[in-house]
């Protein structure tokens, strides 16, 4: 996935009128502001109401399903190999939002102020918070990309991670 895919899918889905932020790898390198590694797909949390309209034109672009993990997430793939990971949010009036976790009674939550921009190839886009980004390293064993981004959050704004 290239920064160029990136930006080419969030025009896409923002043509749709769907509001989407990138997270995961793709989510830190906005935050630092430059692509750091490679990516094999692109993480990104949704607006749930807006699903009918996101998925549709995925769709037409010739993405479809491969992995249904729904409520928690859901995986689209094009034949190119490209893929998007997908992460439903329910939002509050109050601009916070709940994801579903494999556990119904602990819901990931995402706090208002998390919802953020950085940039990915010169151009603002929609993206989690570093404090956010943390939040989601956590709980499991790193792979090697996991420590490369919490250690460029380290380096960028100084928030402390554990590993």
């Amino acid at each position: 996935m290239t920064a160029d895919d990136v930006l080419s899918l969030l025009a896409l889905i923002r043509g749709a009128g769907a509001e989407v932020w990138t997270a995961g790898g793709w989510g830190v390198d906005a935050l630092v502001g430059e692509q750091s590694r490679g990516h094999r797909d692109l993480d990104l949390v949704h607006r749930v109401e807006q699903e009918p309209a996101l998925l549709a034109a995925l769709a037409g672009a010739g993405f479809a399903q491969t992995l249904d993990a729904r409520p928690v997430r859901f995986v689209y793939a094009h034949p190119d190999g490209r893929e998007i990971d997908l992460h439903p949010l329910v939002f509050a009036p109050d601009g916070s939002a709940t994801q579903s976790s494999p556990d119904p009674a602990e819901p990931f939550r995402y706090p208002a102020d998390c919802f953020t921009t950085g940039t990915i190839g010169g151009a603002v886009v929609p993206c989690l918070s570093a404090a956010q980004q943390v939040y989601f390293h956590q709980g499991y064993e790193p792979a090697g990309r996991d420590r490369h981004d919490m250690a460029l959050l380290r380096a960028k704004f100084g928030v402390a991670t554990h590993f």
